[in-house]
């Protein structure tokens, strides 16, 4: 029997955290993330199974809904989401979401697909203006874009407070945003 250990996505037995100035850059491995995909001919049934989940409506384009301090879903395409909760209660997230909305989508088991990096702190958005071509400044809490990072496709969020920024990027190139992120924060001092 093989005798493995867990690593994150940058290649830690313990979560990296990184400090320039008055801002924090954590790594976050204890995320468990599922997509959410409404069938075809079952989109209502779908949102409503949302919003039992999320005690809210399904989030709309841009924006992501906050269900408590540590769940949370935002929108990535047309009828499709992704819901995140913490990986040590929620481990078998896409399995729950399987047994709750049966027939009416197609859930995607997403947790090792994505790398999420918290940034925190004040002078945030001279690093965001930097890494991408979102409008940082009129992002309020709740809202959430894709764009590109270090020719990554990602998801940026605005978490609460407003200070707090959620960027979730391929796990496979989690070396190279991290290090582009890190990067930005240096250069915006």
């Amino acid at each position: 029997m093989h005798n493995l250990s867990p690593i994150t996505a940058l290649g830690g037995t313990a979560p990296r955290i990184d400090t320039v100035a008055k801002m924090t850059l954590s790594e976050n491995p204890d995320l468990a993330l599922a997509s959410v995909t409404a069938r075809a001919d079952h989109t209502t049934a779908c949102r409503t199974h949302m919003i039992a989940l999320l005690g809210s409506d399904a989030p709309a384009p841009g924006k992501a809904s906050f269900k408590n301090d540590s769940e949370f879903a935002f929108w990535t395409g047309p009828d499709q989401w992704i819901i995140a909760a913490p990986f040590k209660t929620h481990e078998d997230l896409a399995a729950r979401l399987k047994s709750r909305f049966f027939e009416t989508s197609s859930i995607t088991e997403q947790t090792d697909a994505w790398a999420c990096f918290d940034l925190r702190g004040e002078g945030i958005e001279p690093v965001m203006e930097l890494l991408c071509t979102i409008n940082i400044r009129a992002m309020q809490t709740g809202d959430a874009a894709r764009t590109v990072i270090h020719h990554l496709g990602c998801f940026v969020i605005r978490m609460a407070p407003a200070s707090n920024l959620r960027i979730l990027g391929p796990r496979a190139s989690a070396g190279s945003l991290h290090h582009a992120i890190l990067t930005a924060m240096t250069s915006a001092l």
